[in-house]
């Protein structure tokens, strides 16, 4: 079986937010939405610091989807519009999504954002992959480690375009893998683990 995941090493990202802006044009993300966001630990601001003057520190992490093994998400969806693929990724049929935000509520990490407007976007037409379709008002978005991409044996694009070099992604199943090194050798730490929801999600350098 494949297991598709990732590993994010914080001791080289530099915030500099450059996979979010390439997650938002690869997937058509509309104004006012990402999937993909650069946290600042401690901080309830976007590019904050933590600590009180001299005393400061700042610590980037960046989070979407977890895509977990055992996801919170899923369960809750009354109609199975979210649901894990065969492939170990937490996904959303969009034609079946009632828009109830269960999923939302659900959700410990905070990452699915919900279309309560007609999207509105710079430039004035739809941008990114011609594959990736097109979300319409009332149904809830996320993450989908750039199916579209990796269904090809591409990497998503926030892997590719990160200058430096901190994510990898792979199959989580596989132990010669390049993730499953990073998580054996590097200590490879996950979000929220006391709840339970098993990501494939890594973070070398969290602790």
């Amino acid at each position: 079986m494949t297991k598709l995941g990732m590993v994010i090493d914080l001791n080289r990202c530099v915030g500099c937010q450059t996979c979010a802006n390439a997650c938002k044009m690869q997937n058509n993300v509309p104004m006012g939405m990402l999937w993909n966001r650069v946290l600042t630990e401690g901080s309830e601001e976007m590019d904050g610091v933590s600590g009180i003057y001299p005393h400061v520190k700042k610590k980037y992490i960046p989070v979407s989807c977890q895509h977990c093994e055992n996801a919170p998400c899923v369960k809750v969806c009354p109609v199975g519009a979210t649901y894990k693929a065969e492939d170990g990724r937490v996904l959303i049929d969009y034609d079946r999504c009632i828009g109830c935000r269960y999923c939302m509520a659900a959700c410990p990490y905070n990452v699915r954002v919900f279309n309560w407007t007609e999207a509105v976007r710079h430039p004035g037409f739809n941008y990114g992959d011609s594959k990736v379709p097109v979300r319409k008002v009332g149904v809830v978005e996320k993450c989908s480690m750039c199916k579209e991409r990796t269904d090809e044996g591409l990497d998503p694009m926030c892997v590719v375009c990160c200058p430096a070099e901190a994510r990898t992604f792979g199959d989580l199943d596989d132990p010669n893998s390049e993730v499953s090194r990073l998580i054996r050798e590097k200590n490879g730490e996950t979000l929220l683990k006391e709840k339970g929801t098993k990501p494939q999600v890594y973070y070398l350098g969290l602790s």
